[in-house]
């Protein structure tokens, strides 16, 4: 059939059957809001590169936290900032560090809350970087003891899901051990799998404290020209006991999104990072744009490109958002 006989307007002319046939729908429990713990009492310090996100400390931190609960939003992925950092990040595997303290606290006050925790080493070391340097150069292998000692340490306070964003090989499987070892065989892990070496982070740097000292991460996150390699790496930590895969950032590879969920039946996340969040922000203090059309057909965006967990600044404006339809 063809024109006139097939006219495709005719399931757009109401709201009623527009929402009838919508083949995405993004819903509160796709969320996930990145929080941010820093050492110290009262502390609720503003970024000013990203409006409406702050560091806090624990005591802020809880009734922040309970607003994301009220909001019916389901998880949270925690990032820590340490108050002292060193060359083997320290701070990251400490069963007295930040993240560990918050974790307790939250699981506490909101037992229900899912709780994720970002494994990585940069915000805690010295250099900036994601592993164990020497000479200049970020080592694999002898950082993956570090980070599997750093989810242990959160799984032992309570978290329910360890995320590891550093990026080195076979990090997933060494972490998937330790558990393993220690009787947490149960916990899963969202592993970074597609996260690319990018100039979308910018925010995030200052939000966590993490830019590195010297040099960059292009030795260890991947180049964003390429995607065939985002199935070699997702494949790889599918096969070392990766639970969900992530790609990061969301906006600007949606067609990574795409193929994993295409090439694996594995749940995908798409982390809306940082300057993704702080570009909208910008326009829309600046009236150029209608913020809240553009965050919801953003993020709908990354729900039909495959994503199943969207991890976003935006989680709690979208949770208000959608109570509101």
């Amino acid at each position: 059939m063809y024109f006139p006989t097939l006219r495709p307007r005719r399931l757009r002319g109401s709201e009623t059957l527009r929402r009838m046939v919508r083949e995405n729908l993004l819903t509160v429990d796709d969320l996930i809001y990145p929080m941010f713990v820093i050492y110290g009492e009262e502390v609720a310090n503003p970024i000013s590169s990203m409006p409406g996100v702050c560091q806090y400390s624990v005591d802020k931190l809880l009734p922040a936290v309970g607003e994301v609960v009220e909001l019916g939003i389901p998880a949270i992925i925690l990032f820590g900032i340490p108050d002292v950092k060193d060359e083997k990040g320290s701070g990251a595997y400490a069963a007295d560090g930040i993240v560990q303290e918050a974790i307790r606290a939250i699981k506490k006050e909101y037992p229900d809350l899912l709780v994720i925790t970002d494994v990585c080493l940069c915000e805690f070391t010295s250099h900036g970087h994601c592993g164990i340097v020497h000479e200049g150069d970020v080592l694999n292998d002898p950082t993956l003891e570090f980070l599997a000692r750093t989810a242990l340490s959160h799984v032992e306070a309570g978290a329910d899901m360890v995320a590891p964003s550093d990026m080195m090989d076979g990090r997933v499987r060494a972490i998937r051990e330790k558990l393993d070892d220690n009787g947490y065989s149960k916990i899963p892990i969202m592993a970074y799998s597609a996260k690319y070496s990018s100039a979308f982070y910018g925010p995030f740097r200052e939000a966590a404290e993490s830019a590195p000292q010297f040099g960059d991460r292009r030795s260890y996150q991947m180049d964003p020209p390429n995607s065939d390699e985002a199935i070699k790496e997702t494949l790889l930590d599918i096969e070392e006991g990766a639970d969900i895969v992530m790609v990061k950032p969301a906006l600007a590879y949606m067609d990574i999104i795409r193929r994993l969920k295409d090439e694996f039946t594995y749940p995908v996340a798409a982390y809306n990072v940082s300057g993704e969040y702080s570009m909208i922000k910008a326009a829309a203090e600046k009236g150029w744009i209608d913020e809240q059309a553009v965050v919801m057909e953003m993020l709908t965006g990354m729900k039909r490109a495959g994503a199943d967990l969207i991890l976003t600044y935006f989680a709690k404006d979208a949770a208000k958002w959608l109570k509101d339809r």
